[in-house]
């Protein structure tokens, strides 16, 4: 399972969030999504611990805690969810294709 870590600055390296969470426990994994088109940190990561019991530790400890000016949202992540690449008309047996009426 992985942790959720929201709030973020976007000055943040792994190397922080690595750094704060190994005080629970064993970091296996680290990771900061960036923005597509900017590069730019989004805010949020995800941390992975060697065991859900070091990740509960982390979570009860650090979720609300002041870290770097902000107040961190910690909690277990939830499964992505499948999105779809996106509107545009599927196929219709009455009008066709995904065209307009």
């Amino acid at each position: 399972m992985s942790i959720y870590v929201g709030n973020l600055s976007y000055d943040v390296t792994e190397e922080d969030l690595n750094e704060v969470f190994a005080e629970y426990g064993t970091v296996k994994r680290v990771q900061l999504p960036t923005d597509r088109e900017t590069g730019r940190m989004r805010g949020f990561g995800f941390v992975e611990m060697s065991s859900d019991t070091e990740e509960t530790a982390a979570i009860e400890a650090l979720d609300g805690a002041e870290w770097m000016g902000r107040s961190m949202k910690v909690n277990k992540a939830r499964p992505r969810e499948n999105r779809s690449g996106g509107g545009g008309g599927g196929y219709n047996k009455r009008r066709g294709g995904g065209g307009r009426y």
